[in-house]
């Protein structure tokens, strides 16, 4: 795995341009931000000349909407993993948790950060469509865990709302503080919190 989770390929096979940018960029982003990263820096990072950029990506916020596009793809990977070893909703539910702090476990070059979409989204204007694709992803997992809400309580639609919106809530703040701290401590304790709050349901 990279420090991205990205799966590397075999040293002795180079891999496609657009990949070996996306793999730069995820880690120049993560990294740096995304104003501070040049294309420069992503194309020598990359070792591939500037026009190869240009021929995969329209434009730099292209680029980032595709890194943004990534990471999510990236969580719903964990989160499947994850929700495969489970073995009731409750534990579909604290899948969600569990796939955070495997993000938050990544070998990141200067450490753990937070939570990758929202760093990006910070940098971005109001109506990029960038901050869509953010939105998108935190709107996904919060449905992920209606979902399995459902489930559980299948008569009570509106505690099922409520709760998920609770623990979507928990998630996120939890994913904040751990990226401020820098460690997966705060997940977690955020994870022991959602269990205990499934429990009394």
């Amino acid at each position: 795995m990279s420090e991205t989770g990205t799966r590397t390929t075999d040293p002795g096979r180079r891999r496609p341009a657009r990949e070996r940018l996306l793999a730069a960029a995820a880690r120049r982003f993560y990294a740096d931000g995304v104003t501070a990263t040049g294309i420069d820096t992503i194309t020598t990072e990359a070792g591939v000349a500037k026009m190869s950029l240009y021929n995969n990506f329209s434009s730099k916020s292209d680029l980032v909407r595709a890194y943004l596009d990534a990471r999510h793809e990236e969580w719903l990977a964990l989160y499947s993993s994850r929700l495969a070893q489970a073995q009731n909703p409750r534990d579909g539910v604290l899948a969600a948790f569990d796939a955070y702090a495997d993000h938050a476990a990544f070998a990141y070059e200067r450490g753990f950060r937070g939570c990758g979409l929202l760093n990006a989204a910070a940098e971005l204007p109001a109506g990029d469509e960038g901050r869509s694709v953010v939105r998108r992803h935190k709107e996904e997992v919060e449905r992920l865990i209606a979902g399995h809400l459902e489930e559980l309580l299948p008569d009570r639609p509106d505690d099922v709302r409520t709760t998920a919106e609770h623990l979507s809530f928990l998630l996120e703040g939890a994913m904040a503080r751990a990226g401020l701290e820098g460690d997966d401590n705060r997940l977690r304790h955020a994870r022991a919190m959602a269990a205990a709050l499934l429990d009394r349901l």
